[in-house]
């Protein structure tokens, strides 16, 4: 694995800027694969690897480039819990860990730093430096992963009765005699409304 300040340069050019999410989601990252035994995530060992986010914040660019999981390659999943911490699955074993941020480490943070008011700056420079017992909960989980969550998964591709769309990976739904898309199947929950005039 490349080393943090090199892996903290690849997040910030990624993100656009350095800021203290970003060193926490570099030290999550590489502490998930250190405590699965992944040492190249992105190169021999990137097949291996399902990274499930609960956030999308800083950290969450940080963690992708740490451990080469992207939604487009279907290894990184996203749970909208707003929560800083993330599960790293080995697929080779099926060990998972789940590791979240302490809210302690703000505190800590603060108790290091007192003389720097900008709180950004004051958990970057303490996030450098406490260890990661101070800093992250560590939980080793099962995570089920269902085939059609797996990278490199394929599927037959519907459109949709109502709309045309193509759906792909088993998400059409059964509506009486219909195969809808999501959004059609229940257009009072998707997260757009067409507009009736443009």
């Amino acid at each position: 694995m490349q080393t943090f300040d090199a892996l903290l340069g690849e997040a910030e050019v990624a993100h656009g800027h350095l800021c203290a999410g970003q060193i926490l989601g570099v030290r999550m990252a590489m502490l998930g694969c250190e405590r699965l035994g992944i040492e190249d995530p992105k190169g021999a060992d990137r097949k291996r690897l399902v990274t499930y986010v609960e956030i999308d914040r800083c950290a969450t660019d940080a963690i992708a480039v740490v451990t080469g999981c992207r939604l487009g390659k279907r290894a990184l999943k996203f749970r909208d819990w707003g929560k800083m911490a993330a599960t790293f699955v080995d697929l080779s074993t099926g060990k998972a860990i789940r590791i979240a941020a302490l809210e302690s480490s703000k505190q800590r943070a603060r108790e290091l730093y007192p003389n720097i008011e900008n709180k950004n700056q004051q958990q970057m420079l303490a996030y450098r430096e406490l260890p990661a017992t101070e800093l992250f909960s560590e939980e080793w989980v099962t995570v089920p992963i269902h085939p059609r969550e797996m990278p490199g998964y394929k599927s037959a591709r519907i459109a949709c009765a109502r709309c045309g769309e193509g759906i792909n990976y088993d998400r059409e739904v059964l509506v009486g005699e219909e195969t809808l898309c999501q959004a059609c199947a229940s257009p009072e929950t998707r997260y757009y409304q067409p507009l009736t005039e443009k």
